[in-house]
């Protein structure tokens, strides 16, 4: 198979640098402290008699990475498939010699297509199905309502609550007028169960201990107690399929059981087709796959292995949660998240090298006139500006790579039928 990584030396000397040496003392000079000059007003020979030379050299380096990884790519002709690694190989007055380690697309040879006769699964609804999304609907809209007598699981608990530990209270263990819900697990093992039987405006103390593993290590495995009031019983009250409940959903054309029943029926066919489609895709990419010959760069995988990573980022963040938090709670370090994402990723990346080789194999091509009316109709569709929607895709070059894509979906379908 073809050479996928590539070392490159570039080296950056006369006017270029001594022009990045130049940029790199005006911004040192800024912040230098040397006796007898304000700050920016050191010339040149006195900051370097103070500083030497050499602490001009890596600011320099930095300043002209850029320009020697263009010189880098025209001199070797060559289109990098993720972010190279550039290391120094040497630098001093004269100049800076850079190590380019770029990594380019494998030789992808996809053996057989055609022919492999993949079925696209049936999609049916059940009527258990439709009654238990209305039934949720129905547990959603529920509503709260206040109770006489004792707390029970499935009430929602009005509670004041300080934790002490030998006596004292520690922090982040006291809240007001806190709402509960018991049978959540929100708090810590024993204590929702233990304020079950509370009748309103009763007080109690709660002896309880934390887990061994709790992630706040001065409560770790440590006995407490915590005072608690409880001001307010809530019962969950079940909505009935009535007017009120139709107008609430506010779903159009909705506005009595069966039409909410038809539509529910429409909306999990979509959703059950849509994962039918999804698998259908994926089933004729593996048959493929298994007539590919491709050897994938480690670096490709790392590269989507980040991207996973930072997906998963992100919809934890829309959740007040991070990564981080995450990690923490999962107890899984960095590499062991690393390697939970490698089997998806080297999928990823070999899905993608299939379908742009067969992009090149069915000549399919996409114009620019093409891309312009799908981005037009895509801003739209979600409402937005055609500019937005172009950020939000990559540019036009990934609308074109997208419609690209969809036309080898379309020809596998074709194929394999």
């Amino acid at each position: 198979m073809g050479k996928t990584k590539h070392e490159i030396t570039i080296k950056i000397e006369g006017e270029d640098w001594e022009k990045a040496q130049n940029t790199a003392f005006e911004k040192r000079n800024k912040t230098a402290k040397i006796a007898g000059f304000r700050p920016g007003k050191a010339p040149k020979d006195v900051f370097i008699k103070h500083y030497g030379k050499e602490s001009l050299y890596f600011d320099a380096a930095d300043s002209v990475l850029n320009l020697a990884y263009q010189k880098a790519l025209e001199k070797e002709k060559l289109i990098p498939v993720v972010e190279p690694k550039a290391d120094i190989k040497s630098i001093d007055e004269t100049g800076v010699e850079f190590i380019f380690t770029v990594i380019t697309k494998p030789e992808v040879k996809v053996k057989k297509y055609k022919g492999f006769n993949v079925k696209k699964d049936s999609v049916k609804v059940s009527k258990k199905e439709i009654d238990e999304e209305i039934e949720h609907l129905l547990s959603h809209y529920t509503e709260l309502v206040l109770k006489d007598g004792e707390l029970a699981k499935g009430d929602v608990a009005i509670i004041d609550y300080e934790g002490f530990k030998d006596g004292v209270a520690f922090d982040g263990g006291k809240a007001e007028n806190y709402s509960l819900e018991i049978g959540s697990n929100t708090f810590i093992p024993g204590f929702e169960d233990a304020l079950i039987g509370m009748k309103t405006d009763e007080e109690r103390d709660i002896n309880l201990t934390f887990p061994k593993d709790y992630h706040e290590k001065s409560l770790a495995g440590a006995p407490v107690v915590f005072k608690v009031k409880l001001h307010e019983i809530k019962e969950k009250q079940k909505r009935e399929l009535d007017e009120e409940f139709f107008e609430d959903l506010g779903m159009e054309g909705v506005n009595s059981k069966e039409t909410l029943e038809e539509e529910i029926k429409k909306n999990l066919e979509a959703h059950k087709n849509m994962d039918a489609e999804n698998k259908f895709v994926d089933d004729m990419l593996a048959k493929v796959a298994e007539n590919t010959e491709v050897e994938i760069p480690d670096e490709m995988v790392d590269d989507e292995i980040h991207r996973l990573m930072h997906r998963m980022d992100e919809q934890l963040k829309m959740q007040g949660l991070s990564l981080e938090i995450y990690q923490e709670y999962a107890k899984l370090s960095h590499e062991d998240l690393h390697k939970q994402f490698e089997g998806e990723a080297r999928k990823n990346v070999l899905y993608r090298l299939i379908l742009e080789e067969l992009v090149k194999v069915e000549k399919i091509e996409v114009t620019l006139e093409e891309a312009e009316k799908e981005a037009d109709t895509l801003a739209s569709k979600y409402g937005m500006t055609r500019d937005d929607l172009l950020k939000e895709f990559g540019g036009i070059d990934m609308i074109m790579y997208d419609m690209e894509v969809r036309k080898v979906f379309d020809k596998l379908k074709e194929y394999n039928k």
